[in-house]
């Protein structure tokens, strides 16, 4: 003979659950009761699905992004963007300067979008991959977003992967009155000196236009944001910046870590001179890249956009843009 199976001790609490709830009811309960009940505990299990559902990620150790184990929210309908004026008529292009960092692009782009729904900005976050094989040039991925963001929106954000927004009364809104700092000396964790301009930058697209955009001109890691700092004021545009905020350097999240990621610093042939000139032909006018793929993704709930992005280098003026 077979050994007799015991029920496996979960199976047994849930039947004698399901029997005190039983007891609970009146012997002589109608269908129409049973019936209201078992929709009173669906409709509550649902409510707790959708109260607990996230699409953040917390960081862990060494680099490493440990995922929420509850499922991703749903996405929001765009739809309500139209209908409900409480959105405003303004539509911001957030634009994702990329390459590698898809640890820090989960956590982002579920973060952001939720961010930013929450205040009712309209919004596309566009992800500018860098795809050749040159190396990272942050400026020319964000002229190639702001060429390719389209016309339904009528603003950018240069925002880095790696900072997230903790505190909600940042202003992310229209900066009509000139370039809009939201990452400012006195708020980001790590860049303090009075003309730092980087790590999330809001402008008008009339703005970034009269600024012929950004340099092309800088492959590796660095000072891009310090000669734009100077288009800014070349242009006669006023900078502005968060005030109000009591958060300090707590202000936003760094995702970023040195010891895992190591950023290219290196200064090759003359680019150690070149990189602190102000670069006055330059910009928007002269990128020159190749859209090799568009895809639309949705990250957790949260819809975005990625541009596979082919950028070209003429090594005569910039020879530092290959390793070699």
């Amino acid at each position: 003979m077979f050994p007799s199976r015991r029920k496996p001790a979960v199976y047994v609490r849930e039947e004698a659950g399901s029997r005190r709830l039983l007891a609970l009811l009146p012997r002589k309960c109608s269908v129409f009761r049973l019936f209201f009940t078992a929709l009173l505990l669906g409709f509550a299990s649902l409510l707790w699905l959708q109260l607990s559902c996230s699409g953040d990620v917390a960081r862990e150790g060494r680099g490493a992004v440990a995922p929420n184990p509850l499922k991703p929210c749903p996405p929001e309908s765009r739809a309500s963007w139209a209908e409900d004026p409480s959105w405003g008529p303004h539509r911001l292009a957030l634009l994702i300067p990329f390459r590698e960092r898809f640890e820090e692009l989960l956590a982002f782009v579920p973060h952001m979008h939720r961010f930013l729904s929450r205040k009712r900005i309209r919004h596309h976050i566009f992800v500018l991959n860098q795809v050749d094989h040159y190396r990272f040039n942050r400026a020319s991925l964000i002229n190639v977003g702001f060429l390719e963001s389209g016309n339904d929106t009528d603003y950018i954000a240069m925002h880095d992967v790696d900072l997230l927004p903790r505190n909600e009364e940042l202003d992310y809104g229209f900066p009509e009155a000139g370039p809009f700092h939201v990452a400012s000396p006195e708020l980001h964790p790590l860049y303090h000196y009075k003309t730092y301009v980087g790590g999330i930058l809001l402008l008008t697209k009339q703005h970034y236009e009269m600024c012929n955009g950004m340099s092309n001109r800088f492959w590796g890691w660095g000072r891009e944001d310090d000669e734009f700092y100077r288009r800014i004021k070349g242009a006669g545009l006023q900078l502005f910046r968060p005030s109000g905020i009591k958060t300090g350097y707590k202000t936003f999240q760094h995702l970023h870590d040195p010891a895992w990621r190591k950023r290219d610093q290196k200064r090759i042939a003359t680019q150690k001179q070149e990189q602190f000139k102000v670069d006055r032909d330059g910009g928007l006018n002269n990128v020159r890249y190749r859209i090799e793929s568009r895809t639309a993704l949705s990250v957790a709930g949260a819809p975005c956009t990625v541009l596979n992005i082919l950028l070209d280098c003429d090594a005569s003026k910039t020879p530092w843009c290959t390793f070699s």
